[in-house]
Formats: structure tokens, C-alpha cells, sequence
């Protein structure tokens, strides 16, 4: 969503804009957060990236939009991965699991589950848009190893808070 005014809007899980005073806010609880900043643009985007999101390319789709929009280019942007479920936590089945590529994925024999890395997901692509892997800084906290200082919807069985992950120009 193109966000050019203050207000609300649901059911987006990207939004971008270029105009100063706009601050792009999304939800999480266990999805991956990512910040984008095009710093000869300046425009920004603010995506939720759950594992849906995440395998329907939503950081590329998003910043393909900044591209069409405002003339966004990989070299220029800086971007930020925040705190989510972290690889050694996120268990998924193998329906799920099946939807990732062999990198982002893994198969713990001992515990016969899946496990998904969404931050290195989203990350990959970022790095196909063209940010240089330097200008991507992401988290090592995780929601659920975390969960003292982070809210985590799988730990919390789905009765917990929302942090908000916040962008914007002055």
C-alpha cells in the first residue's frame, strides 16, 4: 500500500511511501519485521513478513513497487531485519517446510521437525533487489528465546501483545 497522508489502514502487510511526516507502522509477535530506507529517494517501506509472506516474495514485491513508484534501486537502500521467531525455534511441518528453499530450511533428525530461517528468507531477498548485504543489519534477538523482552505469539499459545515496528521521515 502507497501511504501518502496519516491514517489507518488493515489487512497490508507492506507499505510505502516518500512523503516526510508519514511514519509506516506494522504489527508482529513472531513474523519478521523489515525497515527499508532508499536514501536517494527517500522513501521507505515497512513490511510484515510472516512464512506466507515470506515465500510469496513480499520484501521483493514490495521494493519492486518502490522501484515502479518512486525509482528505488538496491544500491541506495538500507534495510533492517527485526526481532521474530528464530531459526532454531520456528518448527514448522513439512507442508510449510516444502515451500522453502534448501537454504532456509533444515531438517533436525533428533527432533524429526523442520525448522525455518525467515530472517535469512527475507534477507536473500533483499540481496536480489540489489542491497548490498553491508546495508542489511538484522537482529539476533528472536521473539521466542526473547520472549522476556519481546512478545511471541507461539510462546504466548496466541494471547499476547503486538510490538510495532516504526519508519518514517521527519
Amino acid at each position: 500500500m502507497h501511504t501518502t497522508a496519516a491514517g489507518t489502514s488493515e489487512g497490508y502487510d507492506a507499505q510505502i511511501s516518500n512523503q516526510k511526516g508519514v511514519f509506516l507502522v506494522v504489527s508482529i509477535a513472531d513474523c519478521t519485521p523489515i525497515l527499508i530506507h532508499d536514501e536517494k529517494t527517500n522513501a521507505v517501506a515497512a513490511i510484515h513478513a510472516g512464512w506466507r509472506g515470506t515465500v510469496g516474495n513480499i520484501v521483493k514485491n514490495t521494493l519492486q513497487q518502490m522501484n515502479a513508484e518512486f525509482g528505488t534501486e538496491g544500491k541506495n537502500c538500507k534495510a533492517f531485519i527485526g526481532a521474530c521467531i528464530g531459526y532454531n525455534q520456528f518448527e514448522v511441518g513439512q507442508e510449510v517446510a516444502a515451500q522453502f528453499e534448501e537454504p532456509f530450511v533444515r531438517f533436525d533428525r533428533q527432533k524429526q521437525k523442520y525448522f525455518v530461517d525467515l530472517k535469512a528468507a527475507n534477507k536473500q531477498q533483499l540481496i536480489g533487489f540489489g542491497i548490498p548485504s553491508t546495508n542489511i543489519e538484522i537482529t539476533d534477538y528472536c521473539t521466542v528465546t526473547n520472549n522476556d523482552i519481546f512478545f511471541s505469539h507461539r510462546k504466548e499459545k496466541g494471547s499476547t501483545g503486538r510490538m510495532m515496528a516504526v519508519i518514517g521521515l521527519k
